[in-house]
């Protein structure tokens, strides 16, 4: 259900002032990532929370398994979100034996109404990928726990990049995940408790920024849109699935002509090939206004990282389509910091350099109308496209807690 636009207005809304004085440290792919994340669990002291798209019972679950049992027996207060949707088939086992150790188990899942059999709102998905350790270190990012993140998975294995952070952006990640774990009594008692002041660890301005079906519906898509807005000399974003609305691609348009050297890093070698057919309808659109494009060709892309300028960053779960800008609920930090900045474009101008394919305007021809007659089709299709999503359900979603003996 929906809150009522009186119930909205008296809501706060969540800060969207900088927060000085963190640090961020770049992870790319399963093998940086999954050490410091296991490692983390098994140091923690009091407290950890995990949020998830995917988990599955394969090696990477299984060490995540061990570090969650480990931790729980220790006397640590483990708390794991899981989708049900992007977590469908783990044995029985595997959850019970973590429940059984103490661990607060939960499913996301929209329910809501059927039609025919179906869930109105299947595509509602939570999406984030979250960690917070004892209040003090997080991790954010788009790396699920499956063994497809780390590169001797084959061909398929995925590319993509996370974040741990430290400093005082964790304690709004914290109260986050809190209120997306706990129930309502203890998020109640959440909102009338004020955020701990941690520590600064180094030197990057930092926002928490979320998407939700409530009150923070565009959040993600207009902190890039300002940052496009503002964008003087550089651009370069890696997003595995690119489809976004009309504004964004307004935005991007509208940097290249103005002589800002826009980049975008998609897939060549998709997991989905819908994923490059839809992405491919805007290339005409995009390659007019002077945007270059680069096909990543090595495997699979799965990241959703983002630079402008030589200050501006962000790492999260968002990917650039109708799913994530729309529907799902998504979480992304927004880094303020050069030498971050710096050492992401880095990685990303050598995977334009060593691992892509930059994808060249078409020759005009005797079809030359008719593709310009699809890019405006497909145009005017991403303007309309948040309008329609919105009329899809919104009911609540259920988090179902998993209980000792029910599995």
């Amino acid at each position: 259900m929906t809150a009522s636009p009186t119930a909205r207005a008296q809501r706060p809304r969540r800060s969207s002032r900088w927060v000085p004085g963190n640090h961020f440290e770049l992870l790319e792919n399963g093998e940086e990532f999954f050490p410091r994340v296991f490692d983390s669990i098994r140091n923690a002291r009091s407290e950890v929370l995990l949020e998830t798209f995917i988990l599955f019972d394969d090696k990477i679950g299984q060490a995540l398994h061990s570090a969650l049992l480990e931790a729980a027996q220790r006397g640590v207060q483990v708390h794991v979100l899981v989708d049900g949707f992007g977590s469908p088939d783990l044995p029985p086992e595997f959850i019970a034996s973590l429940v059984q150790a103490g661990v607060h188990f939960r499913v996301f899942d929209p329910g809501g109404r059927r039609l025919f059999g179906q869930r109105l709102n299947l595509l509602r998905r939570m999406h984030r990928k979250i960690v917070v350790v004892d209040g003090e270190l997080a991790f954010i990012g788009g790396i699920n726990y499956s063994a497809d993140h780390v590169a001797d998975f084959g061909p398929q294995a995925k590319q993509d990049w996370s974040v741990a952070v430290r400093g005082p952006i964790v304690a709004h990640m914290h109260r986050f995940a809190r209120r997306a774990v706990l129930p309502r009594h203890e998020q109640k008692r959440q909102r009338r408790t004020p955020l701990p002041e941690l520590p600064h660890a180094g030197g990057a301005d930092a926002l928490f920024v979320t998407r939700d079906n409530d009150l923070h519906t565009t959040d993600i898509e207009r902190h890039y849109r300002i940052a496009l807005r503002a964008a003087r000399e550089r651009v370069v974003i890696a997003n595995a699935y690119f489809f976004p609305g009309w504004r964004l691609v307004r935005a991007l348009r509208r940097a290249a002509r103005r002589g800002v050297q826009v980049s975008l890093i998609l897939q060549g070698e998709p997991d989905m090939p819908i994923v490059k057919t839809a992405a491919s309808l805007l290339y005409d659109h995009l390659l007019r206004a002077g945007v270059r494009i680069y096909e990543y060709c090595e495997r699979p892309l799965h990241g959703k990282v983002a630079l402008v300028d030589r200050q501006w960053s962000t790492v999260g779960s968002s990917n650039l389509d109708p799913l994530s800008l729309s529907l799902n609920l998504e979480a992304n930090v927004v880094i303020r910091d050069e030498a971050f900045n710096a050492l992401l474009y880095d990685r990303l101008q050598r995977l334009m350099q060593d691992s892509c394919k930059q994808v060249r305007p078409e020759p005009q021809g005797a079809f030359e109308g008719l593709r310009l007659l699809r890019g405006y089709c497909v145009y005017h299709l991403m303007r309309w496209f948040p309008t329609w999503a919105g009329w899809l359900p919104r009911h609540q979603p259920t988090i179902s807690l998993v209980r000792p003996g029910a599995q």
